[in-house]
């Protein structure tokens, strides 16, 4: 038996990038601050979130840099080659099955001022 899940909940780091196919899907990707457990004066960890349909419109609708917000998705890796070395390169990317929207309207509206702060 294999398992592969990950539930994170922390703050966007950016506005969503939304992109849109003539096919007809649409991906939305974003960055997502999450402080560990251990202590408030540790920098965040910084994931990558990939969002597909449905959940990529409603990320794109109602998420905003400084959101709180929790996902749960797999853990992918996304692989390409560097364009002027030609070398191999890779990067986690959480595959968001689950959006949910944490914070209250209220906090959403005030989610700038804190994305300005450092997380």
């Amino acid at each position: 038996m294999t398992i592969n899940v990950v539930t994170l909940v922390g703050r966007a780091g950016t506005d969503p990038d939304v992109k849109y196919f003539e096919s007809g899907s649409v991906v939305c990707n974003l960055t997502l601050a999450v402080r560990r457990r251990s202590s408030r004066d540790d920098k965040p960890d910084w994931f990558n979130l990939e969002l597909w349909g449905k959940t990529a419109e409603i990320a794109a609708n109602y998420v905003r840099k400084g959101s709180l917000i929790g996902v749960s998705g797999a853990l992918k890796l996304d692989h390409w080659q560097d364009r002027s070395t030609g070398a191999a390169r890779s990067k986690p990317v959480v595959r968001v099955d689950n959006l949910e929207l944490l914070g209250s309207r209220r906090d959403n509206e005030s989610s700038m001022n804190y994305a300005n702060d450092e997380f």
